[in-house]
C-alpha cells in the first residue's frame, strides 16, 4: 500500500508542476493531434518520473535503512532469504531495507527488475514467525519478477494522458463560455484557463485512480499466487489470516487497515490498493490464479 501511496501522490505532483509549466510559458496545442501528443508526453513523463524516484522516495518516507552487511541474526536470514528467493525467480537480489513501524508491513519498488529495493517493517519481523515472513517476502519478490512496477507506470502513463487531454479540452471549452468568447482565435484568458485546467486535472486524476487501484488489486492476486508456488500455499495462507489478525482491531478508524483488510463495501473500496484479506485467502483455497 505504501508503495502505491507514494508513486501515485508523486505521479500526480508530476502532473501538476507539468500542467503549471504548460500554462505559465503559454506552450498550448491548437490542434486535436497536436494537444494529444502533447498529453501523451507529460502524462507518460509523470508516471516514468514517479517510478525512477520510487526508491529514494520511499527510503525517505519511511526512513529506511539500507542493510547491507547483517548486524543480527535476523538480517542474516533475511538476506539469505531474499537472495535464495531471487535466484529462484532468476532476478537480482534486490537491495533490502528495513524501518521501524508498528505495522506489520512490506513493499517493493524500482525502475527495473533488476534494480529493485525490498523494504520491510520492524512490525513484520518481530510479529510474524519466519515462515510468514518468508511468504511475504515472496509476495514482494513475486511482485518484482513479475515486472508490476513497470506495468503500473505503463498502466498510470496511459491514464494521464486521457487526464490531460480532456482536462484541456474541457477547459478550452469552459474558458471560452466564461469568457464569452466564440471566436476561437481570439486570445484566451491564460489565469481563467490555468485554474480551470488545473481544477479539472485534480478531480479526474483522483477518479482515475480508481483505475490504477483496481489493477493494483488485480495483480495482488498474482502475487500471493506466485508466493505460494515459491514457498507454499499454507504460508501464504498463513501470512494473511496474521495480517487479518492484526489489522482487523484498527479496522475502523485506520485508512492503513482499511486498504490491505478493506471489508467495507462502500464507494470508498473502489480506491483501495488491496482486495480484503478474506478474497486473497479464498482465491488461494480455491486455487485461482495459479
Amino acid at each position: 500500500m505504501i508503495r502505491m501511496i507514494l508513486f501515485l501522490c508523486t505521479n500526480l505532483a508530476v502532473m501538476l508542476i507539468f500542467s503549471l509549466i504548460l500554462s505559465l510559458t503559454g506552450i498550448q496545442s491548437n490542434t486535436f493531434y497536436g494537444l494529444l501528443v502533447m498529453s501523451f508526453l507529460f502524462g507518460f513523463s509523470g508516471s516514468i518520473l514517479s517510478l525512477i524516484l520510487s526508491k529514494w522516495i520511499a527510503l525517505r518516507s519511511v526512513n529506511g535503512r539500507i542493510i547491507t552487511h547483517p548486524k543480527n541474526e535476523i538480517e542474516s536470514w533475511l538476506i539469505d532469504t531474499i537472495r535464495e528467493q531471487s535466484i529462484k525467480k532468476g532476478i537480482i537480489m534486490p537491495q533490502i531495507a528495513v524501518y521501524d513501524a508498528a505495522d506489520i508491513n512490506a513493499f517493493a519498488t524500482g525502475a527495473r527488475r533488476n534494480s529493485a529495493l525490498i523494504a520491510i517493517s520492524t512490525g513484520l519481523l518481530e510479529n510474524m514467525t519466519r515462515n510468514e515472513a518468508e511468504a511475504v517476502i515472496a509476495h514482494e519478490i513475486s511482485h518484482i519478477s513479475n515486472g508490476d512496477m513497470i506495468t503500473m507506470t505503463l498502466v498510470q502513463g496511459v491514464v494521464n494522458t486521457f487526464v490531460i487531454f480532456i482536462s484541456r479540452i474541457l477547459s478550452q471549452i469552459i474558458s471560452n463560455i466564461l469568457s464569452n468568447n466564440k471566436n476561437e482565435n481570439e486570445e484566451k484568458n491564460p489565469f481563467v484557463y490555468f485554474l480551470i485546467s488545473t481544477f479539472l486535472e485534480l478531480i479526474f486524476g483522483v477518479l482515475a485512480s480508481v483505475i490504477t487501484m483496481w489493477f493494483s488489486r488485480h495483480r495482488e492476486f498474482y502475487a500471493d499466487a506466485s508466493s505460494a508456488k515459491l514457498v507454499g500455499r499454507e504460508k501464504m495462507i498463513s501470512a494473511l489470516n496474521r495480517l487479518k489478525t492484526s489489522h482487523e482491531p484498527q479496522e475502523s478508524d485506520s485508512m492503513i487497515a482499511f486498504c490491505i483488510n478493506g471489508k467495507t463495501n462502500s464507494f470508498l473500496q473502489l480506491f483501495a490498493s488491496h482486495p480484503s484479506l478474506e478474497k486473497r485467502i479464498e482465491a488461494l483455497y480455491n486455487k485461482e490464479y495459479m
